[in-house]
């Protein structure tokens, strides 16, 4: 169960950051990705090729991300001037190109060069030696100073509905949602402390996934509060309003798409080293679909709900993976095809009841732009 906990921690870590960068594109900014995959793609493979060439992890990593964020740049130059239908045609077509090109090319994994349909094996993942006691113990001490900034984090965000009487319905949401990540902070808290002190590998690197989340989160709420976040915020309703303003549209446009696919490389880096081993099939089109669900599910243009979207998600995908086959007698095939078709049930009657999503806001809504 502790294993279990981990490998949910890390999977439900990387996919929120995936779907961070997409609700920046998306939430925030407007902007059409449907093929958000590409830019996780071309992190993961940064990432684990420069460290079989001997370049350290850390700076592996930040290559990823800067090769999507490149990516992010050419995909902006040539469609972001052109209606938003394109930019969604386009980046559907790109996560696909570079799917198969990766797939059909010969890629450099050490010093041969192996196609790339065999996938790459053997890379190093970080934190995969057992550390001694003390900084077996310093790991666990940040975790915990993670999860006390966490719950207290929940707290003043609830605490913050508190102050405004006139809205009962908003301070119950982020209540029961506060107490739900509250006490998976806690659950998740145990296994971890558990796992990095009988260490395990997977656990220090749901440590390093935590923190990345973390600091990412962080980031992004001080940046989609500043000026330059109502700038996106403003675009996103009518960019005709700060056109008029005398700002340049275009570069911010830009700069969204680059952030995002940035954040998404980085999720490729943990989506890599959690996996150990990747292969084209593994960067499919419905990932980019997980995503928009998450972010559709939690609210887009909010983080803390696109965070709580990728916790339902892989609740829910857990939960159904463990008693649904006990529930409806069906084979493997058709339990996989009815789980997909329950969960876009799911959606069809959040779009018609709370079409915001969980913690959305109905007046920042895009969905009907």
């Amino acid at each position: 169960m502790i294993e279990y906990l981990i490998f949910l921690a890390i999977s439900t870590a990387t996919f929120a950051l995936f779907a961070l960068g997409l609700n920046l594109q998306w939430g925030f900014t407007g902007l059409i990705n449907f093929g958000h995959i590409a830019f996780m793609t071309l992190g993961a493979y940064t990432t684990v090729l420069l460290s079989l060439k001997g370049v350290p992890l850390l700076f592996s990593a930040i290559a990823g991300a800067i090769v999507a964020a490149l990516l992010g740049l050419v995909i902006g130059f040539a469609t972001l001037r052109l209606r938003e239908d394109y930019l969604g045609i386009v980046t559907i077509g790109t996560g696909e190109l570079i799917r198969l090109v990766v797939n059909n090319q010969d890629l450099p994994v050490g010093d041969a060069w192996v196609s790339g349909a065999f996938g790459v094996q053997s890379y190093l993942i970080p934190l995969n030696t057992t550390p001694n006691l003390f900084f077996r113990l310093l790991m666990i001490a940040v975790l915990t100073l993670l999860t006390i900034i966490t719950l207290f984090s929940l707290w003043r965000w609830v605490k913050t509905a508190q102050k405004s009487p006139s809205n009962n319905q908003e301070f119950i949401s982020r209540l029961v949602v506060g107490v739900i990540l509250g006490l998976l902070s806690v659950a998740i808290y145990v296994a971890g402390a558990m796992g990095l002190y009988d260490y395990n590998p997977k656990a220090g690197l749901m440590l390093l996934a935590l923190l990345v989340l973390a600091f990412v989160f962080w980031r992004l709420e001080f940046l989609v509060k500043s000026p330059w976040g109502r700038v996106l915020k403003a675009i996103r309703e009518d960019e005709e309003v700060p056109k008029a303003l005398g700002k340049n549209v275009f570069w911010y446009k830009l700069q969204s798409l680059m952030l995002g696919g940035a954040i998404a490389g980085i999720a490729g880096g943990f989506f890599a080293w959690q996996l150990s081993a990747i292969y084209p099939d593994n960067f499919q089109p419905q990932l980019t679909f997980d995503a928009w669900i998450m972010v559709i599910l939690g609210g887009s243009g909010n983080n803390i709900g696109t965070i709580l979207g990728a916790v339902i998600y892989f609740a829910y995908d857990a939960l159904t993976r463990e008693f649904l086959p006990k529930i409806v007698p069906l084979d493997v095939e058709r339990i996989g095809a009815f789980r997909i078709m329950f969960i876009g049930l799911i959606l069809m009657v959040l779009m018609i009841w709370r079409p915001q999503g969980i913690l959305g806001k109905k007046e920042e809504l895009t969905l009907g732009k």
